[in-house]
């Protein structure tokens, strides 16, 4: 680890590799632009700190609390960040763009309900029983991941990318999708709501 995290310490363009803070906490401590590489945050509890332009690679965060913390342009790649209730964090009034960004992550078991989080990448993640409910989702990508069981209501997925997202289940009569992309086949998906038959054409 390149620089040692402390509660109640300002932290810019800072490097940690291979931290170990598993159940630890955190109060007050802010970080800009930094980069956080293989670490364990398993069980952590980030109370009133800030993460600005700062990327987490290869990390385990799941667990994980973040009561109160603000996030702006952070960004997961390849890292597990699993039963985290992101509704727990401060999130301003206005709706940021792009507050969280997941690339490659296990963000399963999470709750955003709520959340605005227009324009959020989750892309090639599995995504297996996440909360979306009432969240604004919209412009969001969701290229290549995995949607099983998560839960989908009142949903702004107005613009979102779906096309090559799979195994999700969207009802359109309790979700917002205009021009939301979708793709064959697991758009037939959109069908399994409506109380219709389908058939297939004779010859």
């Amino acid at each position: 680890m390149n620089a040692e995290i402390r509660t109640q310490t300002h932290y810019t363009d800072q490097v940690f590799k291979e931290a170990c803070l598993e159940q630890a906490q955190l109060v007050s401590s802010e970080f800009y632009d930094c980069t956080f590489i293989r670490c364990s945050l398993v069980e952590s509890v980030f109370r009133a700190c800030r993460f600005v332009n700062c990327t987490f690679q290869h990390c385990d965060l799941s667990l994980c609390q973040v009561p109160h913390s603000a996030f702006s342009a952070t960004r997961f790649e390849d890292s597990k960040i699993i039963g985290v209730d992101w509704t727990q964090a401060d999130w301003p009034a206005a709706r940021l763009r792009d507050p969280l960004d997941f690339f490659k992550c296990v963000i399963s078991h999470s709750t955003f309900i709520g959340l605005k989080l227009k324009g959020i990448e989750i892309r090639d993640c599995i995504a297996t029983d996440v909360d979306f409910r009432e969240a604004d989702l919209s412009q969001a990508d969701f290229a290549g991941t995995d949607l099983s069981e998560s839960l989908f209501s009142s949903t702004d997925l107005t613009e979102a990318d779906l096309s090559r997202a799979r195994n999700y289940h969207i009802d359109p009569g309790q979700n917002t999708l205009k021009q939301a992309k979708f793709a064959l086949p697991e758009a037939m998906s959109l069908l399994n709501s409506m109380d219709i038959v389908l058939t297939e054409d004779e010859p």
